[in-house]
């Protein structure tokens, strides 16, 4: 028999010492994979959601949650700002391009955009069936919307007042499915999107009590906020001051509050990693205890060993192998368990279509994991290691 063979015999002839030290360590490394791909996908949403936009024009307030309202679409806009007001930066000779976003209304909890082709463009989107819209009332699903409500081309629906379900719907006002875009993987994907006049439409003709008051509102139409992108990097030193101090808007950049946002994150990351880090602690702790009473318990089969012809290094390897395959099953099964967890926070993340994260991935760092596992495993086992190799045959038979 191969000294693996030997060792995985000698691992399992114990099976209930054998799990818990298999259990604990794979919590630990469970708890270690779970945070890495949770991070590796926040940071892969950020970069994907966030790329190309320099800042976000608001109304005032807090800048974090212009961010959260207008680029990622998991929180409430601070309020609208007036169309003329985002017209008129179009003429800053800092600025490239504007993308306008007119939110307030859902259907069945996913938000229905107002905006320009130019969105579309941003992000690279492409149709998966129909065309764009070219009308108000036309309007195009991202793939998880289409594939969630069950809505095709031609189909029609009516829009709720606000960004969550079970608003006053405005029946008077249905939408038609012209598109289908393909699944981009960026926020476009959850989102309903048509021109911005759709929105404008929908809330005037709610509200307007004649031709006059229509035209007033015409005149005074708003905006929820606009996506900036910069001519020069140069541009980041002096328009959002400018934009701050000079207009009743505020101006918000996507890096910075982003940042801000991973650090006020951090407390709960920091104490998910010591608790795994003390699983971890406590499962290398375990295993030394159990290869060191395998020593002693295996005192008569050591010296067999011994006395058939094996080298003490054969012996101290058996050990080593021993800690080798207790290291691989546990990383295996941590590994699984934490994509398990992923898979559960994507699930759940889904009834409130907030970030697409979680779900299965393996990005390249989840190889620290098998090798942190080997390394608690092979380190608790130097001592045992050690003492089995020193094992001596006379004095054990003298013994018996």
């Amino acid at each position: 028999m191969t000294t693996l063979a030997l060792a995985w015999r000698y691992l399992w002839s114990r099976p209930l010492g054998a799990a818990l030290n298999v259990l604990l360590l794979s919590l630990g490394l469970a708890s270690i994979t779970f945070l890495m791909l949770i991070g590796f996908q926040l940071a892969k949403a950020f970069d994907r959601d966030l790329a190309g936009i320099d800042v976000v024009v608001g109304a005032k307030g807090s800048p974090m949650q212009l961010i959260l309202s207008g680029v990622l679409h998991i929180d409430v806009p601070p309020g609208n700002v007036p169309l003329k007001a985002v017209k008129e930066l179009t003429k800053n000779p800092l600025v490239a391009s504007i993308i306008p976003l007119s939110l307030g209304d859902n259907f069945a909890g996913y938000r229905i955009v107002g905006t320009t082709h130019a969105y579309l463009d941003h992000y690279d989107a492409k149709l998966a069936q129909g065309q764009v819209w070219t009308a108000p009332m036309q309007v195009v699903l991202g793939a998880t919307s289409a594939r969630k409500l069950a809505l095709g081309l031609g189909q029609t629906f009516v829009g709720s007042h606000g960004l969550g379900a079970g608003g006053h719907t405005h029946g008077d006002n249905p939408y038609t499915v012209v598109g289908i875009l393909s699944l981009t993987g960026s926020v476009l994907d959850r989102l309903i999107l048509t021109d911005s006049a759709s929105v404008w439409k929908v809330h005037e003709d709610y509200t307007a009590v004649d031709a006059d008051d229509r035209k007033v509102m015409e005149e005074e139409r708003e905006v929820t906020m606009a996506i900036v992108k910069y001519k020069t990097p140069m541009a980041a030193l002096s328009f959002p001051r400018y934009v701050n101090t000079s207009t009743e808007m505020q101006a918000a950049a996507p890096a910075l509050e982003i940042s801000r946002l991973l650090n006020m994150l951090g407390l709960g990351t920091d104490v998910l990693r010591a608790f795994a880090g003390v699983l971890l602690l406590t499962a290398g702790l375990s295993v030394f205890i159990a290869l060191w009473s395998a020593v002693r318990e295996r005192q008569s089969d050591l010296a067999l060993l011994r006395m058939l012809g094996a080298p003490p290094r054969k012996v101290a390897a058996l050990l080593l192998c021993e800690a080798v395959w207790l290291g691989l099953v546990a990383s295996a099964l941590g590994l699984l368990l934490g994509q398990g967890f992923a898979l559960a926070l994507s699930w759940f993340l889904q009834f409130d279509n907030s970030l697409l994260i979680g779900g299965m991935a393996w990005p390249i760092e989840l190889l620290v994991v098998p090798c942190l596992a080997l390394g608690v495993s092979l380190v608790s086992a130097l001592l045992p290691t050690l003492a089995a190799y020193r094992v001596s045959v006379l004095s054990l038979l003298q013994s018996r």
